[in-house]
């Protein structure tokens, strides 16, 4: 990497034509000339951005290398069949782009590539003898994503340092997630932010458990749950909560169907006719399958069903959108009249397959056991139940937690409530398990016992744009970017106002000398728009050559106010102090 440019020369100036954004990293990123804009989703990342993403992805490779995970790349295009193998071209959580060669063979371009490494390590035969391994690349990938925001902070193409590696088996893995986990600490903390390890759901990815590593930001997409005591720590999609009963001394009364004035259908329809909490009534939530099933969800009325985890009960990942009121009608029912149960369906529902009859299946979220003698579940025209008691008047096939977490809820061990937190997912790992391995056919290796066996997985992600977005959102003030020394793209950025020309050329000349970064500002232009670009690009230290100061030096650093002066014979010895 070159050590120096002059500013003149330098493609992607700072600008002043950039509109506000919600997220300070884009409008700062834009402005100081580090990132451009191709489509929406899509950037350039000019020179001055290049330098400080290849910096971020040395940090990244250093510690790699340390845990000892082995780098390498693979394709681009990803053969569609490996997909296919694990069913991954229907429940992807996002939409796969895809191309056909001359050949007409068709491709995915790659958004996560588990399927290749494992036709890869397929390919090798492996023996226990070679296990564990960890392979890492830095690799392009591609997301059709509905809707790109935020900059580099959700984009539809964007570089990620992605890994895979391969065990015997689960107490093997563990090692190897612990040691990831602290690799990832350390590396988050190199580039000068401060991460949370956010328990999380594998959505996509497949496997049991995953966790995300987040900046904590009031604007950031991701949604999470701290207890008070900071024992527990999960995202929203997999948090759990304790529900204490609501009425446990309450004898159960006897079920009776009860008048219910017309206009009372919703939920605060029903708080206000019968004074009563939202705690106190049933409430269905109906989704359809991407196949045409039917799902109705029965929970308490004061909570809202987590979609996430009804997928995970389902095994129906990426698989379910809300029922629409047509959906609703080919059961017989509307809006505020599904039934918790005992539903007279008037016609048959209409399948998407015409292969088979769709169902209809109904789920019971464990909220139901908090509560004694609720109302609803049965509502028509004028009518409704009151006294419904889960297990002695209905009960559901399938029992399970599925409610969306708030805060003010207990956290699980019920010692205190949860908090509510929002950030910026900038890395993740993933137990695997044998989801891949059983899947693709002949991914498996040859125990000591000369037994061919599945490998047990993991997979561990850093997305290297939204970490440098991050670390801007974090690392700023109201003039422009404040950067860590370790991945500025200048250690130091030189100034010359007025009079200061032919020292800086002498300046210039030293610090190339003595191998420093330097970036140095030679253009013609007022002493206000020199030092604001300074501010703004921030690099750490700032050199100032002027008539005014004559034969000395202005050092600045760009988060301090204090300044120094010092003549050319002890500026490097006082860089080196700073």
């Amino acid at each position: 990497m070159q050590n120096s440019y002059r500013y003149s020369k330098l493609f992607g100036k700072t600008r002043r034509d950039v509109s506000k954004s919600q997220f300070v990293s884009h409008e700062l990123l834009v402005k100081a000339g580090f990132i451009a804009e191709s489509v929406a989703g899509r950037y350039f990342f000019l020179p001055l951005g290049w330098r400080v993403h290849e910096k971020i992805k040395s940090v990244i490779q250093a510690e790699m290398n340390r845990a000892g995970a082995q780098e390498m790349i693979s394709p681009t295009l990803h053969p569609l069949e490996l997909w296919q193998e694990t069913n991954r071209t229907n429940t992807t959580g996002f939409e796969l782009m895809k191309v056909t060669d001359r050949r007409g063979a068709e491709f995915a371009l790659g958004g996560t590539a588990e399927e290749m490494f494992v036709d890869l390590v397929r390919k090798f035969k492996l023996s226990y003898k070679d296990l564990p391994i960890n392979l890492y690349q830095f690799s392009v990938k591609f997301r059709d994503e509905l809707r790109a925001r935020g900059g580099l902070l959700r984009v539809r193409e964007f570089m990620m340092k992605d890994a895979y590696s391969f065990h015997v088996d689960k107490a093997d893995f563990k090692k190897e997630y612990q040691k990831m986990a602290q690799t990832y600490e350390t590396i988050f903390a190199r580039l000068g932010l401060k991460t949370l390890m956010v328990e999380a759901d594998n959505g996509y990815i497949g496997g049991e458990y995953s966790h995300e590593f987040q900046v904590e930001h009031p604007l950031g997409e991701g949604r999470f749950f701290v207890s008070e005591d900071g024992r527990y720590i999960a995202h929203e999609d997999v948090a759990k909560f304790k529900l204490e009963p609501v009425n446990p001394t309450a004898k159960e009364a006897k079920l009776k169907t009860i008048q219910q004035p017309e206009w009372v259908k919703t939920m605060a329809e029903n708080q206000q006719h019968y004074g009563k909490d939202a705690r106190y009534f049933l409430k269905n939530v109906v989704y359809k399958t991407n196949q045409g099933d039917i799902i109705i969800v029965t929970l308490r009325g004061d909570l809202e069903v987590n979609q996430t985890k009804l997928e995970q009960v389902l095994n129906l990942v990426g698989q379910l959108e809300p029922a629409s009121e047509a959906d609703l009608a080919a059961i017989g029912t509307q809006t505020g009249y599904v039934h918790s149960w005992g539903h007279q369906f008037i016609k048959p529902v209409k399948c998407r397959s015409e292969n088979r009859s769709c169902k209809v299946i109904y789920v019971a979220d464990l909220s139901l056991k908090t509560v004694k003698n609720f109302i609803g579940g049965q509502k028509e025209t004028k009518t409704d139940t009151a006294n419904v008691n889960y297990g002695r008047d209905f009960k559901h096939e399938i029992e399970a937690d599925v409610a969306l977490a708030q805060a003010g809820f207990l956290a699980p061990d019920g010692r205190s409530k949860l908090i509510e937190k929002r950030g910026i997912e900038v890395g993740n790992i993933f137990q695997l398990g044998y989801h891949y391995s059983r899947k693709m056919k002949g991914a498996t290796f040859i125990d000591h016992d000369g037994k061919a066996k599945p490998y047990y997985m993991g997979c561990y992600g850093i997305g290297l744009g939204r970490t440098l977005a991050a670390i801007v959102e974090k690392h700023h003030d109201e003039r422009g970017i404040v950067w860590p020394e370790l991945i500025a793209p200048f250690r130091i950025h030189l100034v010359t106002l007025a009079g200061g020309e032919a020292l800086a050329e002498t300046v210039y000349q030293q610090l190339n000398q003595a191998g420093l970064e330097v970036l140095y500002d030679d253009r013609r232009e007022s002493t206000g728009v020199k030092l604001a670009d300074a501010d703004l690009i921030g690099c750490p230290i700032r050199l100032v050559t002027s008539q005014r100061n004559g034969q000395q030096i202005e050092i600045k650093k760009r988060n301090e106010q204090q300044t120094y002066l010092v003549d050319t014979s002890h500026l490097l010895q006082k860089l080196q102090e700073l």
